[in-house]
């Protein structure tokens, strides 16, 4: 193997890559990035078993060839060179990959590529095209609603819902719901129903660029994967088994108060008062009062924390209803008007014991449901 590549383009690739690198796996392979040649360009992969990422890069390939290398250490090492071209060069005999860039040479020792596990090839003819865009958007909006721990592994992820021309994303920790709708033309298959892992469609996310048009979803048959091609890189995850929640019920099907404010300032307000209600389960009090005499209404956020004191925000509101005070986790709130790209939001509320609903406003194929939390005296 001999390949000549930016130093930027590599430090871009391992970013991509090196994330679904495993940390606690006993196969030692498995913490090394596969490097190898693959028609005319360098092509980088690395997997934890349930995820596997491949990203390719423009390269001058003067060798073919492959090895895995120590993922941490070959990331540490490029980014700490300049931005000029990297050269690579094997030796197969003690499987040692040779870096050069100015003035800086180094040797990493590795582990043979046919002991990296093998990548699946997808099959775009079968696959289901997305904007590529939209798709990023749709998991940014529902994927930090999926729970974290591995009680219930079915919430760790995220449902994908398609019926004729339609998908609909859905994640839940119990605490809060998500729920993104979008169109998707290309797929005029069955309705299905899949459980993606949150943190492989994260990972999907941050690969998608900014000029990326399309992306490919493919569902290799028989082997309980999902497959996501953009032109230089692919995501491969394992599908979750199980059924997930019907959230259906708690939905709320009315309100008696709906506030609407401006989306930057109440993220403002939120962020304040998160600082205070960190000592107490992040809960920030949510009072929505409507306006007099036709005057504006406000939305007022406060937080109390036993030590370090507390704080009080309002923000102009259009509140429609009576007057509602409302316990919410303010790290969730923060959470979801990070991902509202609407300049309003509207905040739907019945009282201090039942859920709010937030929505876009404007925007109908999103909204997030955040279950209230108790109120402290």
């Amino acid at each position: 193997m001999k390949i000549s590549v930016l130093q930027e383009n590599l430090a871009k690739g391992l970013s991509i890559v090196s994330r679904a690198v495993s940390t606690r796996s006993t196969l030692p392979v498995l913490a090394n990035v596969l490097v190898s040649t693959d028609n005319g360009r360098l092509k980088l992969s690395a997997t934890n078993l349930e995820i596997v990422v491949t990203c390719w890069i423009n390269a001058k390939v003067d060798q073919e060839g492959a090895i895995t290398v120590p993922s941490r250490t070959f990331s540490d090492l490029v980014n700490s060179l300049p931005q000029q071209t990297v050269d690579l060069s094997l030796d197969e005999s003690t499987h040692t990959m040779h870096m050069q860039c100015a003035r800086t040479e180094a040797n990493l020792r590795g582990i043979a590529a046919d002991e990296f596990p093998l990548i699946p090839e997808p099959d775009l003819e079968q696959g289901i095209q997305v904007r590529a865009g939209a798709f990023k958007q749709m998991i940014n909006q529902v994927s930090f609603s999926a729970a974290t721990d591995d009680t219930r592994p079915t919430l760790t992820g995220v449902s994908m819902q398609f019926t004729p021309g339609r998908l609909k994303m859905a994640a839940t920790d119990a605490f809060r719901l998500s729920v993104r709708e979008a169109d998707i033309p290309d797929y005029t298959g069955d309705a299905m129903s899949i459980i993606v892992p949150a943190r492989a469609l994260s990972e999907v996310a941050r690969a998608v660029s900014d000029d990326e048009e399309v992306l490919h979803i493919t569902l290799p048959e028989g082997r309980n994967q999902i497959m996501f091609v953009l032109s230089n890189v692919v995501v491969v995850s394992q599908l979750i088994e199980g059924n997930f929640p019907d959230f259906s019920p708690i939905i709320p099907a009315k309100y008696t108060t709906k506030s609407i404010m401006d989306t930057a300032s109440f993220l403002k307000a939120c962020r304040t008062a998160s600082i205070f209600a960190r000592e107490a389960s992040h809960t920030a009090r949510v009072k929505f009062q409507p306006g007099d005499d036709g005057m504006s209404g406000s939305a007022i956020i406060s937080a109390n924390s036993a030590e370090m004191g507390n704080n009080e925000a309002q923000v102009d509101a259009s509140v429609e209803g009576g007057a509602v005070e409302v316990a919410f986790n303010v790290k969730y709130l923060t959470d979801v008007l990070s991902v509202i790209d609407a300049p309003q939001v509207a905040i739907e509320t019945t009282t201090a014991m039942e859920p709010g609903v937030v929505r876009p406003v404007g925007e109908l194929e999103f909204f997030h449901i955040i279950m209230p939390m108790h109120f402290g005296r």
